[in-house]
């Protein structure tokens, strides 16, 4: 899910270079602390985060069976943003309140990798930032303008208490049953168990290019 692909290539693959750069730092400190509030604000402030600690954004109610299990939020996640071109009436539209109940209201981010290969021997590459709701405004406009069909074909899973990281291959396609994928990937997903559902909290992306193959640790094995 990188820049540097035609123009037909997906929404995941194309806001690298829609999305503006993103940034953002932790308040640290002890909890509770007499400085941490101040430090909060003063975070808050500059980076144009919610001033008033443990601010919630507005999050759709989620539905149970996506969100009771890790596996199920991460089908969840690939079902949503999966369909046919949206139509000028609306038809096909995602279903972007079901996406925006799957992050987490305060710490959902998408984070897109945009490489630069200029220089093939010393490549590097952009975190490109934005949030549920900067994703879905994106997404709108861009599914307007094709089909895209996105399914995990690989995974490795750590969990340890109420914190997960799934490295999920991904494959995606024009349409739901062509049989030739055209773009493969590895989203990296973080997410939390609340102690009453999953929540996601970071989705960072980068794609498989001629220049940066999928190693077959990441691939299923045939």
């Amino acid at each position: 899910m990188i820049s540097n692909l035609p123009a037909s290539a997906p929404l995941i693959a194309l806001l690298a270079v829609l999305a503006g750069v993103f940034a953002v730092a932790l308040p640290y400190g002890t909890p509770g602390g007499t400085q941490q509030p101040a430090m909060e604000s003063a975070l808050a402030s500059a980076w144009g985060l919610p001033q008033e600690p443990g601010a919630r954004s507005e999050t759709p109610a989620a539905a149970a069976e996506d969100v009771d299990s890790l596996d199920a939020i991460i089908a969840a996640l690939y079902d949503v943003i999966s369909g046919e071109k949206i139509g000028p009436d609306g038809e096909n539209q995602r279903d972007w309140d079901r996406f925006l109940s799957l992050f987490h209201p305060e710490l959902g981010r998408l984070i897109p990798l945009a490489p630069d290969v200029k220089d093939p021997a010393n490549p590097t590459w952009r975190a490109i930032g934005m949030s549920p709701a900067g994703y879905v405004e994106r997404g709108s406009s861009f599914m307007g303008t094709t089909a895209f069909y996105e399914k995990e074909i690989h995974r490795v899973e750590e969990v340890f208490g109420g914190i997960a990281h799934a490295w999920s291959t991904y494959e995606g396609r024009n349409t739901r049953d062509a049989e030739e994928a055209f773009l493969r990937g590895v989203n990296s997903i973080q997410a939390m168990y609340d102690g009453e559902r999953w929540w996601l909290l970071v989705v960072a992306w980068d794609a498989e290019r001629p220049d940066q193959p999928l190693p077959a640790k990441y691939l299923p094995k045939k």
